[in-house]
């Protein structure tokens, strides 16, 4: 198959490195600079220093000239870039299936990827997500990978979920958009709590605690949106949650554990250089569930410590003298 991932993040490349053996890929960086020193030098220094790229992979920053006879576009794109980029799409002419990886909602607006693209490409049916548990760093290394592929064309995910899995990389068929794209959501906003549990040297219970409440509030949140409660039992809900939750290369556990020290918001994303999703979800889902009435108090803790200057431990305190309530 002939594919071309758009985004030369972390992610994207992850997924150029991994597909390459085995497809005709192309990753496309929007900087000319970035794609010419991933071309010279094999790796991308910015995002996965430590991750030669295969030779097979190519490299473009024409996006006509990435798309020129692809079978299959993947969008790799932070979640604030995804307009633009279904945007520069749409002027491409006809395009063939197209699937994003990018998690979270639009900044301002609210909206799910899915939703963008009903918008941006409104003609375009053969579509999906990809999402579960994965480190780019893991994937882009050959490490045994089990992911997501959601279409509301259930054949269409088949075949992708087929085409796109190799020894290395296991892809299951799904057909929840909505639950799949808000569990990779929802899971950033809870590694940052549970970055802050541990940086506050609360213990594994805690931890656990805030697992399973964390996806509770995931599920009923999901559920009002139109998820699939089994979704979130799946690999893209607790298997994602449970990765970034406890694993040190997520990035959003990473923004928890240095709240706990007492950095300053803006710093940490400095220091981190790419991008947290989880700080702009938490905002949009907390103003999300508040107008539509769905309890989300880790969440609304989480918010409170990033936009408000409330203490880490401030923000445990008041979760842990909530009022008593039946746990269903």
């Amino acid at each position: 198959m002939k594919l071309a991932v758009l985004g030369a993040g972390a992610w994207g490349t992850a997924l150029a490195a991994a597909w390459a053996p085995h497809h005709a890929v192309t990753l496309w960086a929007r900087d000319p600079a970035a794609a010419a020193a991933m071309r010279a030098a094999r790796v991308n220094t910015r995002y996965l220093p430590d991750c030669p790229l295969p030779a097979e992979l190519t490299f473009s920053a024409d996006l006509d000239d990435a798309l020129a006879g692809v079978e299959l576009i993947v969008v790799a794109v932070p979640s604030g870039a995804l307009r633009a980029t279904l945007g520069a799409l749409g002027r491409c002419g006809a395009l063939p299936p197209l699937v994003w990886v990018s998690k979270g909602f639009e900044p301002g607006s609210r909206k799910l990827p899915h939703q963008l693209v009903a918008e941006l490409l409104p003609d375009h049916a053969e579509t999906g997500v990809l999402s579960g548990p994965s480190f780019a760093q893991e994937v882009a290394h050959g490490c045994p990978t089990a992911l997501t592929l959601a279409s509301h064309d259930a054949a269409l995910a088949r075949r992708l979920a087929e085409a796109l899995s190799n020894h290395r990389l296991r892809i299951y068929a799904h057909d929840d958009v909505i639950g799949v794209e808000l569990g990779g959501a929802l899971k950033n906003v809870m590694a940052i709590a549970a970055g802050i549990c541990d940086g506050l040297a609360l213990g594994h219970n805690a931890r656990a605690a805030l697992i399973t409440r964390g996806l509770a509030e995931m599920t009923r949140l999901g559920a009002r949106l139109g998820g699939r409660f089994e979704t979130f039992m799946g690999l893209s809900g607790l298997g994602d949650l449970i990765l970034t939750t406890t694993g040190d290369l997520s990035r959003n556990r990473q923004v928890g554990l240095r709240l706990a020290r007492g950095q300053p918001l803006d710093a940490i994303l400095t220091e981190l250089g790419h991008v947290a999703e989880g700080v702009t979800t938490a905002r949009e889902v907390n103003e999300l569930a508040a107008s539509i009435g769905v309890d989300m108090p880790i969440t609304r803790a989480v918010c409170r410590t990033l936009f408000e200057g409330l203490p880490p431990a401030q923000a445990v305190d008041a979760l842990l003298n909530r009022e008593i309530k039946a746990e269903f």
